[in-house]
C-alpha cells in the first residue's frame, strides 16, 4: 500500500455526485466550525465568508432571515426599484429555465432583500418555510454565507454548494448568484439567484447567472444612453439660453452630458450635497438649476450672478376636495400625494424618510413604502420643484393651511377664516396631518369664541367643524341680537345639539 496521501477534490469537482459532495462538504462545516482540523479544507472563499458571518453573530443553527418589507409593501418597493425594467428579460433568460429543472429564480437588491421570486412551484412551496421568499433579507450579515448575501459581499458571482451555507438548514439547498451594478455609478442594486435542491443543482448554474447579470447590466446600460439622448434633445435650449455664459447639461446622479463652451467640463458633479451650487476642479463654482429632467450647470460671468426663477406651487387643502396648481398647471392629485405636499409645505428645511414615514403612517411606519411614495411624487412635480437630502419643496409655496396658520399667529382672525372653508385634507388619517389639522381648528376655535366678534363666530359656526360645537352656538344664541335673524337659528341649533 503506497503512503502518499490522498490529495483532496475540490468541492467543484463533487458537483457530478452530490452525495458524496454533501458527505465531504458537510464534515468539512462540522469539523471547522467545532475548531478541529477537516479532513478536506472549505474552499478559501468559503472559509472567508464563514469568517465574516461568524463574526456578525449569524447563528449557523438559527433559520430565520429577517423580514423587511411585508407582503403588502413588495410591490411599491418593486416599483422604485431600478432593477424593474429588465425582470421582462431575466424571466426570459431564467425562469423557464429554473421551472423545467426544479429551481427558482431570486432578485435582491443591494442590501440582499428579496424582492423577486419566481419558479418551479414545488420549489417555492419548500423555500417559503425556510424565508425563501420576498421582503426578507439574505445578506452575510444576516443569515450567513450563501449566494445571495456573498455575491453582494465580494462583489462577484459565486456558487455554494449544500454544506457550505454556514446555516445549517440551508444546508438542503445549492445555489448561484452574480451581482448587478449601476452602468451610471457603478454601485451594486441588486443580485440575481438561482436556487435549487443540492441534487438537482448543476455546476454550470453559475456561468448561466453570470452572463444574464452581464445581459441585465447592458440593458441598462442602453436604457441610460436613451435616457441621456433624450435629456440632450429637451434641454440643449437651456445652454444655448445663457448667452455666453458657461453650462452644461448634467444628470439627476451628476454625469455631464454637455458643455457650453465645448472645453474640458469634468465627467462628473457632486451632488451628493443637495446643495444649489457646486464647487468645480479649478476652483470655479457653478449654480444648479434644476430642470424637469437633470440639472443646468451656470457658472456666472465674473462678477455676475446666475437668478434662478423658483416654480410657483399652489395648495388649497382647506377644502373637502384638495387641489394643487403648479406653474398654473393642475395635479391630479390623490389624498397621499396631497398628504406628502402638505408635510412637506410645513417643514421647509426637508424631511428624511423615516421623518415621513412617521408623519404618514405613525411608528409602524417605513422609510421604504414612503420613499416609494415621494418617487412617485418627485416625478409628478418634476426636479425643479422638489429636491432630495433631505426630501424638500423647491417651488415657491402658497397654501391655504400655512396662509391661516401666520393669519392665526398675527391675530388675523378674518383672514384665517378666509383662508378656507374645512378643516386641513378631513378625510386624511396620516398622524403627521391629523396633529397639524387638530392644531389648526383648537386655534381657530379659541379665537373665534375668545376674539369677541360676533361674525367671525357666525361664520365659523357655518363650517367643519363649527357647526356641531356646542359651545358656539350657546355663545351665539346669547349675543345675537334678538331682532337679528341668526339669533333664532342660533338658538334652534343650540337645541338639537343638547338633544343628541
Amino acid at each position: 500500500m503506497s503512503g502518499k496521501p490522498v490529495r483532496p477534490r475540490p468541492a467543484e469537482s463533487l458537483a457530478t455526485d452530490p452525495r458524496e459532495q454533501f458527505r465531504m462538504l458537510k464534515q468539512t462545516h462540522e469539523a471547522e466550525l467545532s475548531g478541529s482540523r477537516a479532513r478536506v479544507p472549505s474552499r478559501s472563499l468559503i472559509a472567508e465568508s464563514w469568517r465574516r458571518s461568524l463574526a456578525a453573530h449569524v447563528d449557523p443553527d438559527d433559520y430565520r432571515p429577517p423580514l423587511v418589507y411585508a407582503p403588502e409593501d413588495v410591490a411599491d418597493v418593486r416599483s422604485a426599484h431600478p432593477l424593474t425594467s429588465v425582470i421582462p428579460l431575466l424571466r426570459k433568460m431564467l425562469v423557464d429555465i429554473a421551472d423545467a429543472s426544479h429551481h427558482i429564480m431570486i432578485v435582491t437588491d443591494a442590501h440582499g432583500t428579496i424582492l423577486w421570486r419566481e419558479g418551479a412551484v414545488d420549489v417555492c412551496l419548500q423555500a417559503d418555510p425556510v424565508g425563501l421568499c420576498e421582503g426578507t433579507r439574505w445578506a452575510e450579515d444576516t443569515i450567513g454565507t450563501n449566494a445571495m448575501g456573498t455575491a453582494l459581499a465580494i462583489d462577484a458571482p459565486v456558487q455554494i454548494y449544500s454544506a457550505e451555507h454556514l446555516v445549517r438548514t440551508y444546508q438542503t439547498w445549492s445555489c448561484a448568484a452574480a451581482p448587478v451594478h449601476d452602468p451610471d455609478t457603478g454601485t451594486q442594486i441588486g443580485a440575481i439567484d438561482v436556487s435549487g435542491y443540492r441534487q438537482d443543482f448543476h455546476p454550470a448554474v453559475v456561468s448561466l447567472v453570470t452572463a444574464t447579470a452581464e445581459l441585465a447590466e447592458s440593458h441598462l446600460r442602453v436604457q441610460m444612453a436613451v435616457r441621456d439622448e433624450q435629456l440632450r434633445a429637451r434641454n440643449m435650449p437651456h445652454l444655448a439660453g445663457l448667452r455666453g455664459e458657461a453650462g452644461a447639461l448634467v444628470t439627476p446622479t451628476g454625469r455631464v452630458l454637455a458643455g457650453e463652451p465645448a472645453g474640458p467640463w469634468p465627467d462628473r458633479v457632486d451632488l451628493r450635497s443637495g446643495a444649489d451650487a457646486v464647487l468645480l476642479a479649478d476652483g470655479r463654482e457653478a449654480q444648479l438649476e434644476p430642470l424637469s429632467e437633470g440639472y443646468l450647470l451656470r457658472v456666472p460671468r465674473p462678477g455676475g450672478r446666475a437668478v434662478t426663477q423658483r416654480p410657483a406651487l399652489s395648495l388649497s387643502f382647506l377644502r373637502d376636495t384638495p387641489s394643487a396648481v403648479l406653474d398654473g398647471r393642475e395635479l391630479p392629485l390623490t389624498l397621499r400625494r396631497a398628504e406628502l405636499l402638505a408635510l412637506l409645505a410645513l417643514a421647509p428645511a426637508g424631511l428624511t424618510a423615516e421623518q415621513l414615514a412617521l408623519a404618514l403612517y405613525g411608528e409602524d411606519g417605513n422609510p421604504v413604502t414612503a420613499r416609494a411614495e415621494i418617487h412617485r411624487l418627485r416625478t409628478q412635480l418634476g426636479e425643479r420643484a422638489m429636491r432630495t437630502k433631505p426630501y424638500r419643496l423647491r417651488a415657491g409655496v402658497d397654501a391655504d393651511f400655512l396662509t391661516a396658520r401666520t393669519a392665526l399667529r398675527r391675530g388675523d382672525l378674518r383672514a384665517a377664516l378666509a383662508a378656507g372653508q374645512a378643516p386641513l385634507l378631513p378625510r386624511s388619517d396620516a398622524p403627521g396631518i391629523r396633529a397639524e389639522r387638530d392644531e389648526l381648528v383648537a386655534a381657530l376655535r379659541q379665537a373665534v369664541l375668545d376674539r369677541g366678534d360676533i361674525d367671525a363666530l357666525w361664520e365659523y359656526a357655518q363650517r367643519e367643524p363649527g357647526r356641531d360645537d356646542l359651545a358656539v352656538f350657546e355663545r351665539l344664541a346669547v349675543e345675537l341680537p334678538g331682532g337679528d335673524p341668526r339669533q333664532a337659528v342660533a338658538a334652534t341649533r343650540q337645541g338639537v345639539l343638547e338633544a343628541e
